[in-house]
């Protein structure tokens, strides 16, 4: 049975769920940074998906992406998946400016994670239903 794993559900809200993924908001308020991960068992690797999953994962990963670009007013969408300390394959989708303290560079290590409030976490997914609220079912 499939299960977020579990340094992801400490470091993150679950948000809602597209299709194929589950989406996490990271609680770090220094960045607006979402993950998304597909409901699939064993998977460390995109290939490793089938080809519809790859597809559907490649949909809901430009859909947030655009969106979140759209919503944030972003100068530039990080869109990663890395998984050296997560095995699970999850995408990363963080809104980046170029003012932001860790431009050019990437964003882990950078600064201290900042966590959301209970306010700060309704008003981020206010923003998000904002948006994706069409394609994406919320908690």
């Amino acid at each position: 049975m499939f299960q977020i794993h579990p340094q992801l559900l400490k470091d993150c809200v679950v948000v809602g769920r597209f299709k194929l993924c589950h989406l996490l908001m990271m609680n770090d308020r220094n960045f607006p940074w979402f993950i998304l991960v597909p409901d699939r068992e064993n998977i460390s690797e995109i290939y490793q998906l089938n080809k519809t999953d790859q597809v559907q994962l490649t949909r809901e990963s430009c859909y947030l992406s655009e969106k979140l670009a759209q919503r944030f007013k972003a100068d530039k969408m990080n869109v990663a998946a890395l998984g050296n300390v997560v095995p699970q394959l999850h995408i990363h989708h963080i809104v980046r400016y170029t003012s932001d303290p860790a431009w050019p560079g990437p964003v882990w290590g950078k600064l201290p994670a900042r966590p959301y409030d209970k306010q700060g976490i309704r008003l981020m997914i206010t923003k998000l239903k904002q948006v994706l609220a069409k394609e994406l079912a919320f908690h």
